[in-house]
């Protein structure tokens, strides 16, 4: 048995970030472990200094995740106006380095980006740690009761319209913990439609069955969703469950 802290992912805006090509942002359907890994990285206290603590908690992170209700696709269109005289000369990077612009046409034209979210959506979650190194279940709590700064979901706009904790679960793994977690309570959801099919996803542990009860039309994929936090690129994939659940009667 584990213990699992349980959170309500409520807000305005969400993005979980998939793998991002030109000037495309995608949003994945659930969050990465990486992010998870940041979410709590700032609740903590850390930076990207903390790059080697920061990869221990992604390598230590099992989570389930449940849609309460479903959310709405929102794509983000920006612009930026490259040619700007406050934008011409040399800028400077989140690591504190200047960056050079260069003179192609491509550094003075106007840039375009699409960012994908998921609107209106709530969504329920499980997650647990491998191993009883630091930072322990209890100092994540601890980080998610009084943050050390703002919390985001995805990205900075991303405000949740709740605290995220709602409370604690043992079980056997994170999937047993969500399962077992009662549907959002109608309050919260409001004027939003609950999902009549609620989709579920975990990360995959050694003992997992697939044929597991409460669930039906379960399968396995990968994403690509880890992070190589020294270097701040992609790491590689993890293999995760995913079902929907069956209405309790």
């Amino acid at each position: 048995m584990m213990d699992f802290l349980m959170l309500r992912l409520d807000a305005p805006l969400m993005s979980f970030g998939a793998v991002v090509v030109d000037q495309l942002n995608p949003t994945w359907r659930f969050p990465a472990t990486s992010m998870l890994a940041g979410l709590l990285g700032n609740a903590l206290g850390w930076d990207h200094a903390d790059a080697q603590r920061l990869q221990d908690l992604q390598a230590r992170l099992r989570f389930a995740a449940r849609w309460e209700c479903e959310p709405e696709p929102l794509t983000d269109y920006q612009t930026v106006a490259l040619g700007q005289d406050f934008l011409v000369d040399t800028g400077w990077t989140t690591r504190g380095r200047p960056e050079e612009r260069g003179k192609g046409e491509a550094t003075s034209a106007t840039h375009q980006r699409y960012r994908d979210h998921w609107a209106n959506g709530v969504m329920t979650l499980a997650l647990g740690l491998e191993g009883d190194d630091s930072p322990t279940l209890e100092d994540v709590e601890a980080a998610l009761r009084k943050p050390a700064r703002p919390l985001f979901l995805g990205r900075k706009p991303c405000l949740p319209a709740a605290p995220l904790l709602i409370g604690r679960r043992t079980a056997e793994n994170a999937r047993a913990a969500l399962i077992a977690e009662p549907p959002c309570p109608a309050e919260v959801l409001g004027p939003r439609r609950r999902c009549e099919r609620p989709l579920l996803i975990w990360t995959v542990e050694t003992e997992l069955n697939l044929t597991a009860a409460s669930l039906i039309d379960v399968r396995e994929q990968d994403r690509y969703d880890l992070r190589d936090w020294q270097h701040n690129i992609h790491l590689g994939s993890r293999r995760y469950g995913m079902g929907f659940q069956e209405e309790v009667e």
